[in-house]
Order: structure tokens, then C-alpha cells, then sequence
């Protein structure tokens, strides 16, 4: 008889463990995201990309706009999403609560009801205060921010959905004399403006989100330590009083923290809006890397850890989610390829999504259409190379040839090797035209595939190009104007 009591508090403990384990479960699924950009000249229907969201089990989706389609598409998921609005908006938006009312009843309102889309946060602007900007958003968005939340308050839906700001990591720093978190503070020309937002925030319980990227620490510092930039990477510590840190991710949040509690919110919640790695376009983007650096992003979230003044779970989005050809590569070549999938919804790497360190591979876009399996190439029988250079130019400056830069997947190409993937790039954008697979005579079409090693020439996907047909003068434009100089492909 005792030995029977005894096991009743035995399993009531054992019950409670495992609700608990289940509990904490469910809370780690919970605290990462991705962000979803659609600069692309061809994208996928965005029903597909959804299905593959939830297969790949996606919790937490940060847009860069709104668009209906996609928002059509997450209609009836448990997708939790943070809309955007972008930095062309917030004028108006500043100045005209209409305008914000509007909008939010066009673009939350009318989708927040029950089997509709799970919209948490609404993103005002986009890294408004980047000091690439030169202050040209520093007045206009605390006012868009309040419109925008007044707006949600008045819809009825202040409580559920939250409007913030993803500021770019630059807006705080450490001094040289001093690099380390605890002297972190806000740059002084921002100090105001932001602590002002920051205010605004807290008292409307909403979250400081950030955008961090240790690859750009590396990517701007020849000097930079390379392991310091990982999670698992075994340069020397950095000490800062008690605290030690091993990876720039912490000692870059950390800073934010510091800044923060001087500015008299040391318990704000902070969301990382966006931290990925590239996979091409410059020396250190690549699978490998990119891999190594978002698996430990993933596993180091969602431990439970935190940071060395903060613990706990951080809440992050992964950037991105798929390739997009059609960016601005004013920052850099590997700004077209921050995507965990390719343009076509192929995974790039293997990637645990648990943060437990398993190599599971992630779902792949299914049902993806494509273009006629076609290349565009140089001629071997063209004889007058003489407008080759200005052909190659005039093809990457309207498609992608950010794989032919140095340290890139394509840059052991042949002068022709280069030809050839330019010409196909421009082809494949143009939906594989015949005429754009000319160049005076010096281009020829295939249905040999003229992919070499780890140099890959894609066929396009069969989706309409809409970016090209709602907005392409302008990303043309963006992209001829940001584009890289592309002489290294001559050589």
C-alpha cells in the first residue's frame, strides 16, 4: 500500500516536468522569424512560398511592405507577421493622420479578424535614421509612428498589434578609446530624436527593433578577427568589466542594452529585425560561412542564454528568406544573396530550425514552374570581339552578374566563361527572348548547360515578372546607379 502512494507524487512529478519541457518547447519555436523581400524580377506565387513557410515550420514572417497577395495568401495561417511600411511613405504619413488611418484600415484592419492574417507589429520605415540618409527621415518618423499607432488604437487593435521602428545598428556605437558595450550610448546627433521614439515605444509597450550583421563587421574591417564573428569561433574573449564576450552579435547587442538603460529603459524589449549571412557576391559569402553563421544564430536564440547582460531567449529574424536579383548593390555584390532559399525556392545548406544543431535539410518551394531549359552563350564562331566589353557591361547592368565578383562562385571564369554568364543572365531576366540573346551577332542559344563547378547559369522561373511591370523604372534606375563596377570580370 505504500509503495503504491509512493509512485502517485512520482508521476504527478514526472507529468509536470514533461508540461513544462513542453511548455519551454513551444516558447523556443516561438522566438525566431524571417524576413520575406520580394526585390525580384520574378517571383514565386506567393500561396507556394507560404506552403512553404509552414512546412518548414515558420513562425514569425517580417514583410518589407504590404501586399495584398501575400497577405491574401497568409490568410488562415498561424503565421505571426510584421508588416512594413516604406521610407517613401513616412512624409506622408507624418503629416497626415488621414493618410495613416487609411492605410492601416486597408492594410491591417482589414485583414485582422478571426481566420485572417496574424498581424503583430506594424515596421514604420525601414533603418530611417542609416546615416547613409544624412537625416533625410530624422523628423518625419516619431510623427509617422504616432499616426500609425493612434490609427491602430482608433481601429480598436492598439492592443494586438504594435508599430515600431528597425533602426540600423549604426544609430549606437562605442568609442574607439573604450570599445566595449558598457560605454556604448546613442551617436550624440541622434541621441534625442531617439530616445524620443524610444519613449514613445514603452509607453505603448511596443518593442526597440534593431538590424544587426556581423558579416558587414567583416565585410568593412580587413583587420576584423575572423572567428569573432561567429558563434563558435575560438578568437579571444573581449573582457568588459565581468562580462566576456566571444561573438560580435553579443558585444553589438549589448551595446544596444547599455544605450538603452542610460537612456532609462534598461528592461526594454528588443527584437532583431533582421541578421542573416550572404552566400556570393564578395570574399566570405558563401554557403559555408553562411551556414556556420546561421545555425549558431539559431541555436545561441533560442538556448535561453541571452547575451552577458541580458539573458534569456533573444528574439531574431533571420535575413532572408529568398534571393532577390533585383536589389541595390550600393552596399556591396552580396546584397542579391542574403536568401536561406534560392530565387527558386530551392534551400541553399542545410539548416536546423530547432536551434538543437541536427543537419535537417529545409522544404524546398514545391511545384515551382520554370522556363525552357535554354542558356544564352558566347558564339564560339564570333570572329569581331570588339564590343564584347561593352556588351558584357550593358547585360550586367540589367540583370545580375554579382557571382562574377572576386572571391564570388563565378570568378574562375574565362573571359568567355564571363560572356557567357552575362549574356544568360540578361536572357533569363528577359524571360528568354530570342532577341535578347544577340549582342550584334556575339550570342548564340543553347540547351546545353553551360554551368561550370560551382558556377551555376540558372533558367528562370515562369512567373510574370512583376516587379518589372509595377516598379522596374525604378529599381532599373537603382540598380544601374548602385550597381558594382564590373570591369573585374574583363580581366
Amino acid at each position: 500500500m505504500r509503495m503504491a502512494h509512493e509512485k502517485v507524487p512520482k508521476a504527478k512529478s514526472f507529468l509536470v516536468t514533461m508540461l513544462l519541457v513542453l511548455v519551454f518547447m513551444a516558447h523556443k519555436g516561438s522566438s525566431f522569424g524571417v524576413n520575406w523581400g520580394t526585390m525580384a524580377t520574378h517571383q514565386l506565387p506567393p500561396e507556394k512560398v507560404v506552403q512553404m513557410l509552414e512546412d518548414n515550420g515558420f513562425t514569425k514572417l517580417k514583410l518589407f511592405e504590404a501586399d495584398q497577395k501575400i497577405l491574401e495568401a497568409l490568410t488562415g495561417t498561424k503565421i505571426e507577421v510584421m508588416l512594413a511600411i516604406p521610407n517613401f511613405m513616412l512624409q506622408e504619413m507624418s503629416i497626415d493622420p488621414v493618410a495613416a488611418f487609411s492605410w492601416v484600415d486597408a492594410n491591417v484592419t482589414s485583414y485582422c479578424y478571426d481566420g485572417g492574417v496574424n498581424i503583430k507589429y506594424v515596421a514604420v520605415g525601414n533603418e530611417p535614421f542609416l546615416k547613409a540618409y544624412n537625416g533625410t527621415y530624422l523628423k518625419t518618423t516619431l510623427p509617422a509612428l504616432k499616426n500609425i499607432q493612434e490609427a491602430l488604437n482608433r481601429a480598436g487593435l492598439g492592443s494586438q498589434v504594435k508599430a515600431t521602428v528597425p533602426f540600423n545598428a549604426d544609430i549606437y556605437f562605442s568609442p574607439d578609446s573604450d570599445p566595449v558595450p558598457s560605454t556604448g550610448d546613442f551617436r550624440p546627433e541622434l541621441k534625442d530624436n531617439v530616445i524620443e521614439i524610444v519613449q514613445y515605444l514603452y509607453t505603448n509597450e511596443a518593442p526597440f527593433t534593431v538590424n544587426i550583421y556581423p558579416f558587414l563587421s567583416l565585410y568593412g574591417n580587413a583587420y576584423f578577427p575572423f572567428e569573432f564573428a561567429f558563434f563558435d569561433g575560438t578568437s579571444k574573449p573581449i573582457g568588459d568589466g565581468d562580462l566576456l564576450y566571444t561573438n560580435v552579435f553579443d558585444a553589438n547587442f549589448d551595446t544596444l542594452v547599455w544605450s538603452l538603460t542610460k537612456a532609462g529603459f534598461p528592461e526594454m524589449k528588443i527584437i532583431v529585425g533582421e541578421v542573416g549571412w550572404p552566400t556570393d557576391g564578395v570574399v566570405n559569402a558563401n554557403i559555408t560561412n553562411a551556414k556556420r553563421f546561421n545555425q549558431g544564430m539559431l541555436k545561441h536564440a533560442l538556448s535561453g542564454n541571452g547575451t552577458p547582460a541580458r539573458k534569456g531567449m533573444i528574439d531574431v529574424y533571420l535575413f532572408s528568406l529568398i534571393d532577390e536579383n533585383a536589389k541595390s548593390i550600393a552596399p556591396g555584390c552580396f546584397e542579391r544573396h542574403w536568401g536561406l532559399f534560392e530565387f527558386d525556392g530551392k534551400p541553399k545548406y542545410e539548416l536546423d530550425l530547432s536551434g538543437s544543431g541536427q543537419n535537417k535539410g529545409l522544404v524546398a518551394v514545391e511545384g515551382v514552374d520554370y522556363m525552357p531549359k535554354r542558356w544564352c552563350v558566347l558564339n564560339p564562331d564570333a570572329k569581331d570581339l570588339y564590343g564584347l566589353p561593352s556588351s558584357i557591361n550593358y547585360a550586367c547592368s540589367l540583370s545580375d552578374c554579382t557571382a562574377l565578383g572576386y572571391g564570388s562562385s563565378c570568378n574562375n571564369l574565362s573571359l568567355e566563361g564571363n560572356a557567357s554568364y552575362a549574356f544568360n543572365m540578361y536572357y533569363q531576366v528577359n524571360d528568354q527572348k530570342i532577341w535578347t540573346c544577340d549582342f550584334s551577332g556575339l550570342a548564340m542559344e543553347t540547351d546545353k548547360d553551360p554551368s561550370v563547378g560551382g558556377c551555376q547559369f540558372p533558367v528562370m522561373i515562369a512567373y510574370a515578372p512583376s516587379l518589372l511591370q509595377n516598379r522596374g523604372i525604378l529599381h532599373m534606375v537603382m540598380k544601374i546607379i548602385g550597381g558594382c563596377m564590373l570591369y573585374w570580370i574583363l580581366l
